[in-house]
């Protein structure tokens, strides 16, 4: 393992505000001051890989609410590219967005095919014209620092989980560490961007361990946990995040990158959580499905065909609201998304909004039950909700989490 750097505290631009603690979880409510706005914590993340949320322009973004969505460095570096960037002043003014970004390296994994991994950096081929394109610790922030984002994530070795290969593992875990030290001495702009490192090391709790142990001691604004949804058992995700957050300063921001799904991103909240991101909520509008506290409904289901009801029974989303309350309700009904889903991509972009809503007001709910002191029964009301009543269904993963910071969720 490399020693702790030489260099000083570093720099922050953001500010972390503890308002609240669940006295059974681990479960915190703060506010978060990035450069471009408060954010409320605990919080969900959408996805716009480039520079676009798929369905959404960004009026309707910031209509639901969000205040820092995601943008993928390395598909901004490809296009627009870097000095398109540099002159039009960054990703903000891009994509005319005046709220927080966060940018990073997403899809590691699923890039590899196209990839080397070498101690210099990522050997890339382009996916637009198969040009080579060395991305390094030093390229990668350069890139994020003419991006302009409030959060910039490092660039880091990311192994599946499932891979068998121990060796290359722990391989990525140490070398992660130390391209963590070049990002941060490669960063120019770290008092109006914040540098988050990335915890690795595979399901290897040891690993896992001395890796946070190893990022805690660079200090850096914010810290996330990486390399996870990509296929584990649930179980083992949720011991890897609850090892994590039990060695995390209670002073600075924790992310779990690519979890996207209701019931992970409340387990993850109980195990002391912050942030979360995924694009699943965008993705599975364009198949027709509808995110509810009962689960995922398909709308192109035929019995949905004379449904006249809302997307979801008192959701607050612009879809789902009346016309005659007044306030720019759309008044979208089932059967509406039905007869659009398979033919107009209009459906898709109807129930992208409702989606991203979904998820947004999910994590608004969770802090107010955190700000309240009910957290525990919110999440016993969640899944009573999402099961419909049924304990023998509950997933075992979620039950022995959050049975391991106190929730019994099938207990009373």
């Amino acid at each position: 393992m490399p020693p702790p750097p030489l260099h000083s505290t570093t720099p922050s631009a953001l500010t972390f505000n503890l308002i609240a603690q669940c006295t059974t979880t681990r479960a915190r409510a703060a506010v978060l001051s990035l450069p471009h706005g408060p954010v409320n914590l605990p919080m969900f993340m959408p996805v716009a890989t480039q520079a676009s949320l798929k369905g959404l322009t960004p009026h309707q973004l910031e209509t639901t609410g969000c205040r820092l969505c995601l943008n993928n460095t390395y598909h901004l570096g490809l296009k627009p590219g870097q000095q398109t960037l540099d002159r039009i002043g960054g990703a903000h003014k891009l994509q005319s967005w005046k709220h927080n970004i966060l940018t990073g390296i997403f899809q590691m994994v699923s890039l590899m095919k196209l990839a080397q991994v070498t101690e210099e950096g990522v050997k890339f081929l382009s996916p637009h014209d198969g040009s080579p394109m060395l991305l390094t610790p030093e390229h990668s922030i350069s890139l994020q620092n003419s991006i302009g984002s409030d959060i910039i994530m490092q660039l880091d070795d990311v192994i599946a989980t499932t891979s068998p290969d121990n060796a290359r593992i722990e391989e990525a875990t140490h070398r992660s560490i130390r391209w963590l030290d070049r990002c941060i001495a490669a960063h120019k702009n770290p008092h109006t961007q914040n540098l988050f490192c990335i915890i690795q090391g595979g399901l290897d709790l040891t690993l896992r361990r001395e890796c946070t142990l190893a990022m805690v001691s660079r200090d850096t604004p914010g810290i996330a946990i990486g390399g996870l949804s990509g296929g584990e058992a649930k179980h083992d995700f949720c011991r890897v995040v609850s090892t994590c957050t039990a060695l995390l300063p209670p002073h600075k921001p924790r992310y779990v990158m690519g979890v996207g799904f209701p019931e992970d991103i409340l387990v993850c909240i109980a195990l002391g959580a912050d942030m979360f991101d995924c694009v699943w909520p965008t993705r599975t509008a364009r198949f027709g499905n509808a995110i509810t506290d009962r689960g995922c409904v398909n709308l192109k289901r035929a019995a949905f065909a004379e449904d006249f009801g809302p997307i979801e029974p008192g959701c607050r989303c612009v879809c789902c609201r009346s016309p005659e309350e007044g306030d720019g309700g759309l008044g979208i009904t089932r059967a509406y998304i039905h007869h659009l889903v398979a033919k107009e991509t209009v459906g898709a972009h109807l129930l992208s909004m409702h989606n991203v809503h979904y998820q947004l007001n999910l994590v608004r709910r969770a802090r107010e039950a955190i700000v309240e002191g009910r957290f525990p029964a919110f999440l016993k009301g969640y899944f009573h909700t999402l099961y419909d009543g049924d304990r023998e269904k509950y997933p075992s993963w979620a039950v022995d989490a959050l049975a391991g910071v106190g929730v019994m969720l099938k207990e009373d």
